[in-house]
């Protein structure tokens, strides 16, 4: 059966649908795993046109629960490879996705926890999957997007559902009240921007937070090896551990002293007094580069 032949009208979840799934398959939405299911089928179109998602493309999608956004995603003849920690979840879906006519070579399952995910099944006809799109669990949104961008160096576009906050932090500029590390982390990998607010209301059980997209397009070009990634976010890590102290101060520890942190900065060409919220990217690159200068 052809993408376009299993993928009619009726192929997405309504709110009855989601309910009435969860209750024949003994399902309650986990607080702990921050599950809140997507009720609305317009929603899910609005997200899948938000990513692009062209036919016969590849695509990840990390925490599927019930499916909602991954009928979507196959409705756009996409294929797909989800990622599923919850076991009653896991086994639901494919019987769910057979119901609706989706041939089996057009969805492969992962049964684990996407943070431990170190491989991922290539598709029949799609290879692997050059785009993440997915509902991220809230609790642990920006760890799984961080991990699948360093792991999956296919993946070359993410579309995103997380948190509002979460959106805030990882599209922040230097200087914002909501940079960090996480915003830094991302930096690395493309750009992060804002592509829209989620009402609350298409959810189930509806949550007690915002939520929103956040789109990233890697750089076509790496900034630099995974070696001297790790040297990087070594640096952010003990560069937003104590936010208000300076730069000199905050990686004493990282350095082996502040009199070595000092040296290293100037070397790098960044004001020891500075503070980490206020420095970009190929700031943290140059202090890193000048740590394995002075160490040689």
């Amino acid at each position: 059966m052809s993408g376009a032949e299993g993928a009619g009208a009726g192929m997405l979840l309504t709110g009855r649908d989601i309910r009435e799934l969860a209750e024949a398959a003994g399902i309650r939405p986990s607080k702990q795993r921050g599950q809140n299911f997507v009720m609305d089928p317009n929603t899910v179109r609005t997200i899948v046109d938000r990513a692009g998602v062209e036919p016969g493309q590849s695509v990840l999608e990390v925490g599927p629960g019930l499916g909602s956004l991954t009928l979507g995603l196959l409705e756009a003849e996409a294929d797909v490879v989800a990622i599923e920690l919850d076991r009653g979840l896991a086994e639901l879906l494919p019987m769910t996705l057979r119901a609706r006519g989706v041939a089996e070579d057009r969805f492969r399952l992962v049964h684990a926890d996407a943070l431990q995910v170190a491989e991922l099944p290539a598709l029949p006809h799609a290879g692997a999957p050059t785009a993440l799109v997915a509902n991220l669990p809230y609790n642990v949104a920006t760890p799984i997007l961080l991990t699948i961008l360093e792991r999956f160096e296919s993946i070359r576009t993410a579309l995103v559902m997380v948190q509002s906050e979460v959106v805030d932090r990882l599209t922040a500029g230097p200087g914002s009240r909501t940079y960090g590390g996480p915003s830094v982390k991302a930096a690395w990998y493309g750009r992060a921007v804002q592509a829209g607010r989620i009402s609350r209301q298409i959810f189930w059980p509806v949550p007690n937070v915002d939520s929103a997209l956040v789109e990233l397009v890697r750089h076509e070009q790496p900034l630099g090896t995974a070696q001297e990634r790790e040297a990087v976010f070594a640096v952010v890590d003990a560069a937003f551990a104590q936010r208000r102290k300076t730069l000199r101060a905050a990686l004493a520890v990282w350095a082996g002293s502040a009199a070595r942190s000092e040296a290293i900065l100037r070397g790098a060409g960044i004001d020891p007094g500075a503070r980490g919220e206020t420095l970009e990217i190929e700031q943290f690159r140059a202090i890193a580069r000048s740590a394995a200068e002075t160490a040689r």
